[in-house]
């Protein structure tokens, strides 16, 4: 488990429903027998296929969460820290992430640092 997987907890914080795994499996929620959150995926039982796990990086959920987390740094080097953290589980997990994650994450936290950039909040 990586810090930013420790940070997000995402099996405690993130409110995840059948049609929302049902939307991002492109198929119908009634497909779906049981969903089972368990601390690293989500274990989803199917009419047609039986189990199947999903990420919770895969979710729109997960990238909402580090945007959040991104705007909530008060620091430079905790933005810097929050960056390298980021950038370390995308290495590692790179196949459970989408193409367009950098492209959402990036301009909210440039953003982010040109702010604390402007107030002065070096240490």
């Amino acid at each position: 488990m990586t810090n930013l997987f420790r940070r997000l907890n995402p099996a405690k914080k993130f409110r995840i429903t059948v049609y929302m795994i049902a939307r991002l499996l492109k198929i119908s929620y009634r497909l779906i027998v049981r969903v089972e959150f368990w601390n690293y995926v989500i274990f989803v039982h199917r009419r047609d296929r039986g189990g199947q796990f999903i990420s919770y990086r895969k979710l729109s959920q997960w990238q909402n969460a580090v945007a959040c987390q991104i705007q909530q740094c008060t620091t430079l080097p905790a933005l810097k820290q929050l960056w390298f953290s980021i950038e370390t589980d995308c290495h590692k997990y790179s196949k459970q992430y989408s193409q367009n994650y950098y492209h959402f994450i990036w301009p909210i936290w440039r953003k982010q640092w040109d702010r604390l950039w402007q107030q002065g909040n070096v240490p």
